[in-house]
Order: structure tokens, then C-alpha cells, then sequence
């Protein structure tokens, strides 16, 4: 074996259930202590530190603050932008480090905890925690929302996610009813797995019925997305064979990155060549599986990015996989039942893969997804070192279909969702229509027309369409 061959030898996670908690920079020096303890490695040796976007507080040097609190100063630093895909893009960047002899060892860590802060405004308090950035940086975004869907209000995932969810649904023939029940039915096994997952955020396993509860983005319920407000912190370090050698890991504690790949749909939603399906998702899968010389047969485990319900069906469709294939579709539970931290979601699901195959010998499949849909990782795993690496120069991005701002006519409608507020009301209907010269997005906000377009499928409808010189309005 190439004494470059870079290896997984540390892992760690923390999951803290009362709050108000510690800070991310204590989580990122908890879990990255930890990880280097099960590495065997002296934290003074780490050559990288790099750190997942936190969502819960601005430091003014993220980085910085964690080499400090460990002492030690890596050569090699780096903060991630904002995306679910960020731990797969920071592993794989350590890794072609490690491969190409630029680097012996790094740590890749994230923390986030948005449950602590919820506990600091529930209680009419500010979060005293250290280092605030000052002027607070913009948002970690790598490209802003369209001025469009900006306008009409349409940028959470909450809302987008589900709009592709029901151009799915008819695009396969489901009725509303059935695409509930069925989705319900995908994700009660991921309860299961949550429950006996000691690192979990919702450690109860439930039933199908149960997971049916109130609307959030309609038809999603909130018991079937995201939970992001959570108090989680992983860590990963990876390191050459020769530095493992050193260490005096064993083999059987060290797990390989066998080939990875990254794909990119459009940014936008309204954008995309097909709401319901993904090109992007298949050729990051191929890639990925061709990268390391096997296939999703070969996969003794797998862990499908879960935040939403289409991230899952998109990702079956793709490659092939039966949403209730006996391997399962998580090791953690999933976005929805382990955690869902902002983007440091595949921290958790690679550590805990890693832990897997280091107790079971053979290969595991991790997949990430980035902003609404946009952006997709596959990442194998092994006890067997082999495969190619692969990186991050995308092997699929997508053709954008025009975005029309204003727009007053007739259109069809190519998905949608309705919001609901907290307290379960239905608020606001998004729609996303089809145009002369592409797509546009609309409101509904007639209580009537709410609540029509919950019981019957909109899609493939003609509606009108009017500017009202800030958003498009549909009707019926």
C-alpha cells in the first residue's frame, strides 16, 4: 500500500439534550479532542483544522479560536461556506491532501447549537458566548436566493423542497393520499434507527400513523423533516498509512475513503430541467460507485441525506435503490429523527458509518444534499483501502430553464406547496408555473384556493396568473 494513502482513524460525536448548553467553540474542542484521542494522535501534530459552516453563532475567526483552545497552529485552515454537501467537500479535500503528500493528517469538525439559542430567546436572553464577530459577516451563502423567489417569499426549504415533492408525485401517478401514507411508511423504519442511535436527537420510534401529524410545508408534516434546532457536534481525522503506522492503529480501526463524487443541479427550483427527478444525483452515484470500484449492490450499509422526503425519492430513483430495502436507508435515523445540524448533517453520518465498518468489515454509501436540491455528494466507504479518490469538480451541472419574474396570462402549474403557520394553520400557497419562455413563481392566498389545493392535485392545472408589480398571484 502507498504510505499516502490516506485513512480514517478518528471519530467522535456529542449530542447535549439540556439546555441552554455549551457554545460550538467548546463543542468543536470537545469532539475534536475526542476524535484525536481515538486517532491516537497528539493534537499538536494535526496539520489541517477545518471547520463546517455553524448556523448558531459568528465567530470572528472560527478557525483560529479552535487551534487556540487546542494549542497548537496547523499550517492548513479552512471554514466552510453554508451546505449539507461541506463535510463531504472538506473530507475529500483532506483526503487528496493526504494522497498527494501535502498533508500527514487533518481534522474536520462541526458543532452547531440552535437548540441552546432557542432556550436564550425563549427565555428573552442573548447567547453570552465568545469571540463575536464584529461587523458580523454576511451569510455563508456561495449564491444568493433569485430576486424572484426573494420577492414571492420563497426561499426556505420548508417550502421549496415540497414544491418538487408534488411535481414527483404526479409525475409517478400517486394521489395525495397515497403519497402521504407511502412516505410515512419510508420513514418509520428511520424512527427505529434513531431510537437504538445514542448520539439521536429524537431517540422514540414511531409508527407510520404517528408521523402523520400537523402541516408544515404542505403535504410535508412536521414529523417528516429536518429537526435544525439541535445541540450536535462530530468530528472526523483522517491521516496517512504511514502516520497511522506511527500511531499504531490498528487495521481494523482505519476506514477508507474508496471514491466520491460531486454533482450540481440548478440553483434554482423553478429552474429545474424536472422538478420531481434529478440527472445530477444519478451521475454523482455513478461516479462515485465507478470511483471505487463497486456498486450499490456491494453496499453492506447506506445512509440517503434525509432532510426531506425527495431528497430520499430522488436519490431511490436514481440509483435503483428500494426506499424500504432491507439494508435500510440511514445508520444515524436520519435528518428528521437523529439531528438535522444545519449543514453538518454528513459529519454525523460519516463518523457513524465509520464506526460501522469498523465493527462489521465491508462498504458503506454516504450522500449529501446542499441548499434546495442544488447540490449532491456520494462518498463510499471500506474496511479495504482501493477505488480512486475522485473530487470536487462537478461530473454533472444541470441546463437551467429561464426564470421569468413577472409574468400575467395563463400558466400551468409544475408543482407547489401551501405554508403552514405554527399553530397549523394553512397560510400561503408557492407555486411554480409554467410560462411562455419558462418558468415563474406565484402566491395563492385565497383561504378557499388553500385549501382546494390540498385536496386536489394542482398539478398539470391551468391557473391565471397576474403581476400584481411585486409577486405573480395565481388563481382558479
Amino acid at each position: 500500500m502507498d504510505p499516502r494513502t490516506p485513512c480514517l482513524i478518528g471519530i467522535a460525536q456529542r449530542t447535549i439534550r439540556e439546555q441552554p448548553g455549551p457554545e460550538p467553540l467548546d463543542l468543536w474542542e470537545s469532539v475534536a479532542r475526542a476524535a484525536a484521542d481515538d486517532a491516537r494522535l497528539p493534537v499538536g501534530w494535526l496539520d489541517s483544522i477545518q471547520i463546517v459552516h455553524t448556523d448558531s453563532w459568528q465567530y470572528d475567526a472560527p478557525v483560529g479560536r479552535l487551534a487556540e483552545r487546542l494549542g497548537t497552529t496547523p499550517r492548513h485552515q479552512v471554514y466552510s461556506k453554508v451546505s449539507g454537501t461541506a463535510p463531504q467537500l472538506l473530507i475529500g479535500a483532506a483526503a487528496a491532501g493526504i494522497a498527494a503528500g501535502e498533508l500527514e493528517s487533518a481534522l474536520v469538525t462541526g458543532a452547531e447549537a440552535l437548540a441552546t439559542r432557542r432556550a436564550y430567546r425563549k427565555a428573552g436572553e442573548h447567547a453570552p458566548w465568545s469571540h463575536a464577530a464584529d461587523p458580523r459577516p454576511p451569510y455563508g451563502w456561495e449564491r444568493p436566493p433569485h430576486p424572484s423567489a426573494l420577492a414571492h417569499g420563497l426561499f426556505l426549504p420548508v417550502h421549496t423542497y415540497p414544491i418538487m415533492e408534488t411535481a414527483r408525485r404526479a409525475a409517478v401517478g400517486l394521489a395525495i393520499q397515497d403519497e402521504m401514507r407511502e412516505r410515512a411508511r419510508i420513514m418509520a423504519p428511520m424512527t427505529e434507527v434513531a431510537a437504538a442511535n445514542p448520539y439521536a436527537w429524537r431517540r422514540v420510534a414511531r409508527t407510520p400513523d404517528e408521523l402523520l401529524d400537523r402541516f408544515v410545508g404542505w403535504p410535508y408534516t412536521r414529523s417528516t423533516v429536518a429537526v435544525l434546532e439541535v445541540d450536535q457536534a462530530a468530528a472526523v481525522v483522517l491521516a496517512s498509512s504511514r502516520l497511522a503506522d506511527r500511531l499504531g492503529v490498528p487495521q481494523d480501526r482505519r476506514v477508507y475513503l474508496r471514491g466520491w463524487a460531486y454533482a450540481e443541479d440548478t440553483w434554482e427550483v423553478a429552474a429545474r430541467p424536472a422538478l420531481g427527478s434529478s440527472s445530477a444525483v444519478a451521475a454523482a452515484a455513478r461516479a462515485a460507485f465507478e470511483r471505487a470500484g463497486l456498486g450499490l449492490d456491494d453496499m453492506h450499509a447506506l445512509d440517503v441525506y434525509s432532510c426531506f422526503a425527495i431528497a430520499l425519492r430522488q436519490a431511490c430513483d436514481a440509483i435503483g435503490l428500494d426506499p424500504l430495502d432491507p439494508r435500510g436507508l440511514t445508520v444515524t435515523g436520519g435528518l428528521p429523527y437523529a439531528g438535522g445540524p444545519a449543514s453538518d448533517y454528513v459529519l454525523h453520518s460519516t463518523a457513524t458509518m465509520a464506526g460501522l465498518l469498523r465493527a462489521q468489515s465491508g462498504h458503506g454509501l454516504v450522500t449529501g444534499v446542499g441548499m434546495h436540491l442544488t447540490k449532491h455528494t456520494y462518498a463510499v466507504w471500506s474496511s479495504e483501502p482501493g477505488g480512486r479518490l475522485g473530487g470536487a469538480t462537478p461530473v454533472h451541472t444541470a441546463q437551467e430553464v429561464p426564470v421569468v419574474a413577472s409574468y400575467s396570462g395563463v400558466g400551468k402549474v409544475a408543482g407547489y406547496t401551501v405554508a403552514h403557520g405554527p399553530g397549523g394553520a394553512a397560510e400561503k400557497g408557492f407555486l411554480v408555473v409554467e410560462v411562455p419562455g419558462g418558468r415563474a413563481y406565484a402566491v395563492v392566498e385565497e383561504a378557499d384556493l388553500l385549501a382546494e389545493a390540498e385536496e386536489r392535485e394542482l398539478v398539470g392545472r391551468e391557473v391565471r396568473v397576474a403581476a400584481d408589480g411585486k409577486v405573480n398571484v395565481a388563481s382558479w
